[in-house]
């Protein structure tokens, strides 16, 4: 009998979960091989990154290895170079000490996820800092703990309040949890500033819309707001960020109907983007049908023209034709995850395909201070309760116990104790180097 061969493109929620499906169902059917490629050799769990950049959580208890999750398959750490759906192949990215790697597949599941949507914003993709990797939320820690550092003994109030105002744009749940914990950070670690006052703190939100926390109801996104300003972080509304030279945020009203020009300066050295996503270059350019970058999928989740081919997580979209779009979040990942791979058992085993149906779980963020909203079940939670769910609720979808129990302490563990404010050295941009290859080796 050939082989069955199933190829998993990314190593984020939605390629973890249906790798790891994918190896339940056929744990035992040697005759189906399961291969996932990733960026990195672990996965990582995003919603805790503003905690990381805070000191609330260690960094390597958030990063689990995939080899530890995924014991069936057959793993690359490398980036995806091209997708050829007609020749059913995948060509890897060499490096400066290996060549690339041609792998080719029956069925073939595209998770790559998003990467930062700038909007053409040149300068602000230069000088600002993001939340979508470890190595950000390190970058970004590194940064407050050195504004701390110059700006406490520096005599020029204009040149302290520079240092000491932190801009964060974007009213989603990466932007207000990752102010949140800034504010948080900012005020714990004044007990060992003694020149710099609380008052002297300026943490600013930038949001373009009319209000935050889209999708949350009116009630709790009013005490989210409400919650966040009693706790010293400003929040300005119907605003775009139109530039950003390292020094100076330049903001403009986004109501704006006048066609005079209507431009404000935020003083400040520190800024964080986290106002939007937008799917990998590799999935704009490739041949699959897109909208606004995102491969276009019918009801099974299975890509259009192409059968055995289908797409899940954030690089992914139903056809204008199916009512059912939802907001890109890990339980909707996880859902696609579960559907793709029981999809490609049924055709594997020759069985029908199931459609997508969700029933929403709720959403909880939280705002700082350990405070919270949450929408669970219908009810309205807000507060300390909040907050339990929130964290009670990301530690159930760790998948390792044991990183479980580390982040369970830390957290515990931060009720007790200072945070810590030593800055970890590493310089924040590693330039990689990637090699052209003459051949590719082919290796099923």
């Amino acid at each position: 009998m050939v082989k069955k061969r199933i190829l998993v493109l990314g190593g984020g929620f939605a390629g973890v979960d249906c790798t790891r499906k994918l190896e339940h169902y056929f744990q035992s059917n040697y005759d189906v091989e399961i291969t996932l490629v990733s960026d990195d050799n672990f996965l990582l769990f995003t919603p805790m990154l503003p905690q990381v950049a805070s000191g609330t959580i260690m960094p390597r208890h958030i990063v689990m290895p995939l080899r530890s999750l995924c014991e069936k398959a057959r793993i690359y750490e490398s980036a995806v170079r091209d997708i050829d759906p007609i020749g059913k192949h995948v060509t890897l990215e060499g490096t400066p000490e290996k060549r690339g790697v041609r792998i080719h597949y029956d069925y073939l599941i595209i998770a790559l996820g998003s990467e930062t949507n700038f909007f053409g914003l040149k300068n602000v993709e230069k000088h600002s800092f993001t939340m979508k990797t470890l190595a950000d939320a390190l970058s970004l820690r590194n940064r407050i703990i050195d504004m701390l550092e110059q700006a406490e003994n520096e005599i020029n109030e204009e040149i302290k309040q520079r240092l000491l105002t932190f801009v964060v744009v974007g009213g989603g749940f990466a932007g207000i949890e990752t102010a949140g914990e800034i504010n948080d950070f900012l005020h714990d670690a004044l007990n060992y500033y003694h020149n710099i006052k609380t008052d002297d703190i300026n943490v600013v939100i930038i949001e373009a819309t009319s209000g935050i926390l889209p999708g949350f109801n009116k009630k709790l996104i009013e005490y989210a707001h409400n919650k966040l300003k009693k706790n010293g972080v400003k929040i300005l509304l119907d605003t775009v960020v139109s530039d950003f030279d390292g020094g100076n945020v330049t903001i403009n009203k986004s109501t704006n109907t006048t066609s005079m020009k209507s431009e404000t300066i935020i003083s400040s050295h520190t800024l964080v983007w986290a106002a939007g996503i937008t799917p990998v270059e590799i999935i704009k350019n490739s041949v699959f049908k897109t909208k606004k970058g995102q491969i276009i999928t019918n009801e099974f989740l299975e890509v259009e023209n192409f059968s055995g081919i289908f797409a899940i997580g954030d690089c992914s979209r139903f056809s204008d034709t199916i009512n059912k779009n939802y907001p890109p979040t890990a339980q909707l990942a996880e859902a696609h995850a579960k559907l793709a791979a029981y999809n490609i058992k049924q055709m594997i085993n020759g069985n029908d395909k199931k459609k997508f149906e969700y029933n929403w779980k709720g959403q909880s963020a939280i705002i700082g201070k350990r405070s919270g909203i949450a929408d669970v079940m219908g009810g309205k939670i807000t507060g300390f309760l909040a907050w339990l769910i929130w964290i009670n609720y990301y530690l159930s979808k760790m998948p390792n116990f044991e990183k479980r129990l580390r982040v369970w302490l830390d957290w515990n563990i931060d009720l007790f104790f200072r945070r810590d404010i030593s800055r970890y050295g590493f310089k924040r941009n590693i330039l990689k180097e990637y090699q052209e290859l003459d051949e590719v080796d082919d290796v099923w």
